[in-house]
């Protein structure tokens, strides 16, 4: 029923961490909190819609009457409350002044664990049985929207076909490897695994092929091919137990295959009844794949048609933003039948598009009154008709009139000044004013140390040439000495003269005919220096 305890002592509920210590007995219980009034539930049917109620925020007619005989005459008194939106409601409805925070969190926690101390008059049994009870009907009505959810048996369904196909896959490989060593001819020739297991079912040894008739399996050319291999054929014996396995193993393939069979017959007309807009769009399979893949039809209906063109495809969009590359473009969506139609070209276009409307059918079937197929119908239209001015006339303009085809190049202004052209100009190779500068330099450089080398030279002749002789000499000598130095003062005029000489041809010559002829001309006369020196010095020992 409905408790409605009272507060006692206010001042202990203000220290909420410590709160708890006071409801430890119900004797302490009782001083904190008191009984003001208690309406019992007639029945659990009573009890169950008063929870509900009290669950969605709602206010019940039982609890509205008990609220305006006892707390309406206390006005001056502020009611605690669990829920906020509960509080809400009671204080539009009432006017009642109503507090929720985390003390009366701490408060009801409090009275909920003494509760048969505070209620006198109930048996601790029949407390658990009605709490029990209780707790049954209302998970039963918390789920009450479960079985019209149906979304929920498409998820199974596709989820087990996906395990179907994987597991038929690996037991249709194991047959025909298993048997091949038997007869690996019926292998290349038969190329329908149901028919391959079939006959294998129906004949079992291959010797037995001549005799049996499988032409309700096989069409006649086949079956002539099979029976000729039959008697050629190049694999092992096996004994009859290997052949029953292998029987076994294609009863298996074949039942399996029908319940899968059985399985895609209900999952088309369970999303044809559940979500016949998308089923029209982009198929039983693909519609199945993203309805799971969102978790439910809801939920697939909130996603925006960016999104629900990308499902199936997060690692790869991941991966692109996260090393700056192209984003996909589709991802479950690639499957649809509107996709596969059209080229290379026209995939990321038209998938964007089928995106676009597929998004639109999603939210009329999860959450339009109407289950009617038209709306999908319209919009799969649409798109196969923009696929088609696609495929024929290439891209259009949407903007404008819409009859002119669009533009694809890149424009570019051409200019009508006419620019001189300067490379027909001049045949002689040329060479930037820089390096000539640069080559310049270099050679006067060179010509400068030379000719510092030169003058350091002459200067150890002269001083060499003016040392006065110390030695005593003869009169001959003396002579000779007189001789010699008429001649060096003859020579020693000229000297310098011949030194400019040299250098004034030097440079010319450099600017003239270059480096090296330059060079060759100055070793010249400082070999013929040396010669005259070397003669003087012959002399003087004489």
């Amino acid at each position: 029923g409905f408790f409605l305890p009272q507060v006692l002592n206010e001042k202990k509920l203000q220290e909420v961490d410590s709160l708890w210590k006071e409801f430890e007995t119900p004797e302490k219980a009782n001083k904190i909190v008191k009984l003001k009034h208690f309406e019992k539930f007639q029945d659990t049917t009573e009890a169950l819609a008063a929870s509900t109620a009290l669950v969605e925020g709602k206010l019940s007619k039982n609890l509205k009457k008990i609220l305006k005989k006892i707390v309406a005459k206390d006005a001056h008194e502020q009611l605690a409350v669990a829920d906020a939106k509960l509080g809400g409601v009671i204080k539009d409805k009432l006017n009642l002044s109503c507090i929720h925070s985390p003390m009366v969190t701490e408060l009801m926690r409090g009275i909920r664990s003494q509760i048969e101390g505070l209620i006198t008059g109930l048996p601790s049994r029949e407390m658990a049985a009605m709490c029990l009870g209780l707790a049954h009907s209302l998970s039963r009505y918390k789920l009450k929207f479960s079985p019209d959810k149906v979304d929920t048996m498409i998820i199974q369904a596709i989820s087990l076909l996906d395990d179907l196909d994987k597991e038929l896959n690996n037991y249709i490989m194991r047959c025909r490897e298993w048997y091949g060593w038997h007869f690996p001819e019926l292998g290349k020739i038969i190329t329908d695994n149901l028919a391959y297991c079939k006959c294998v079912r129906k004949v079992g040894d291959r010797s037995n092929f001549a005799a049996s008739d499988v032409s309700d399996i096989l069409p006649e050319e086949i079956e002539e091919d099979v029976k000729a291999a039959a008697e050629i054929s190049m694999g092992t014996e096996v004994s009859e137990e290997d052949i029953n396995n292998i029987i076994h193993l294609c009863d298996q393939v074949i039942e399996i295959s029908e319940y899968r069979t059985q399985l895609y017959d209900y999952l088309k007309n369970r999303m044809m009844a559940i979500a016949p807009n998308l089923t029209i769009m982009v198929g039983e399979l693909v519609g199945a794949r993203l309805i799971a893949h969102a978790g439910s039809l809801l939920n697939l209906a909130k996603h925006p048609a960016s999104t629900v063109q990308l499902l199936g495809a997060e690692k790869a969009l991941f991966r692109a933003l996260k090393t700056k590359r192209d984003t996909p473009k589709f991802g479950l969506i690639y499957h649809a039948s509107l996709v596969g139609q059209s080229n290379t070209k026209n995939k990321g276009k038209i998938s964007r598009m089928l995106a676009a409307k597929t998004a639109l059918t999603i939210r009329y079937d999860a959450l339009g009154e109407n289950t009617s197929a038209e709306m999908g119908a319209e919009n799969r239209l649409k798109v196969e008709t923009r696929l088609r001015l696609l495929e024929e006339r290439g891209i259009r303009r949407i903007s404008g009139t819409g009859k002119a085809l669009a533009r694809t190049d890149k424009y570019q202004n051409k200019s009508e000044v006419k620019i001189f052209d300067p490379s027909g100009d001049s045949t002689l190779p040329a060479v930037s004013k820089k390096r000539k500068i640069q080559e310049v330099e270099e050679q006067g450089t060179e010509v400068a140390v030379k000719a510092k080398k030169f003058k350091a030279e002459m200067k150890e002749d002269t001083t060499v040439d003016d040392e006065p002789v110390k030695k005593k000499k003869k009169k001959k000598d003396k002579e000779k000495q007189a001789e010699e130095e008429e001649v060096r003062s003859e020579e020693r005029p000229t000297s310098p003269t011949v030194e400019l000489g040299c250098l004034a041809t030097c440079v010319a010559l450099l600017l003239h005919y270059g480096l090296f002829i330059a060079t060759f001309i100055c070793l010249q006369n400082t070999e013929k220096k040396k010669k005259k020196k070397k003669k003087m010095k012959d002399e003087d020992e004489d």
